[in-house]
């Protein structure tokens, strides 16, 4: 467990404090390949209930590279931290920590739906959730947060670097032909090149990778259903 572990799920912990730590962490995050084999890729998201003040996430595991699921995990947690852009992880890493908990398999990588080394301090959702759990991870956006990039072709496969202040901190790939680009950073313990490769032989025909696509569906079926209750 890292300093990380305990200070994400800190009701205490201020705006100011939270900043200060990611800007700690992002000297932690390991942008080379540091994996071994990778026979199970994860999917995690998380949806809000706001009005209920709680927060809905899901892991799906999958098998690499047949991606068949053999197992998902989810639960249901309150909000202790308010929604401040730029700092999204002390929200979410919680309560998909605690869901990463409840699985018998491991995964030995995972796709995160938002943002890892594409932050304006290097270290978002996706890097938290690596350097926590010392899991490779993948950010794996659907909108930018910080950068910017040049054309990219409309084949699936096409991108293109994404560029903050003159460094790439991530590429926008285009995964589905003439569909809107996701944007793949690193996260933790994995490099861009590899991160790349990953989100692409994880598709099955979709914008988005079939683990963070599953993910998605399942937390907002959780959040549909605890209305309707």
């Amino acid at each position: 467990m890292t300093e990380l572990s305990f200070a994400a799920a800190d009701p205490r912990l201020t705006v100011a404090e939270a900043t200060a730590l990611q800007a700690r962490l992002c000297r932690l995050v390991v942008r080379r390949d540091a994996f071994g084999k990778v026979g199970h890729v994860a999917g995690a998201d998380v949806a809000f209930d706001i009005a209920g003040r709680r927060a809905y996430a899901a892991v799906i595991v999958f098998r690499f590279p047949g991606l068949q699921e053999v197992e998902r995990s989810w639960v249901c947690r309150p909000i202790t931290f308010p929604y401040v852009p730029g700092l999204l992880a002390f929200r979410e890493a919680p309560a998909v920590a605690d869901a990463l908990a409840g699985l018998h398999i491991r995964p030995d990588l995972l796709l995160v739906d938002g943002q890892g080394y594409a932050h304006p301090r290097r270290c978002g959702f996706a890097s938290h959730l690596g350097l926590a759990l010392d899991l490779p991870t993948i950010g794996c956006a659907k909108s930018i947060l910080i950068g910017e990039h040049g054309e990219l072709g409309r084949e699936r496969g096409s991108l293109a670097p994404l560029r903050d202040g003159g460094e790439v901190v991530g590429a926008a790939l285009r995964t589905r032909t003439a569909v809107r680009p996701l944007y793949v950073s690193v996260g933790h313990r994995i490099s861009l090149p590899s991160a790349i490769r990953f989100v692409l032989d994880c598709g099955d025909g979709f914008r988005l990778p079939k683990p963070t696509r599953l993910a998605d569906q399942l937390v907002g079926e959780l959040k549909i259903m605890n209305h309707e209750l």
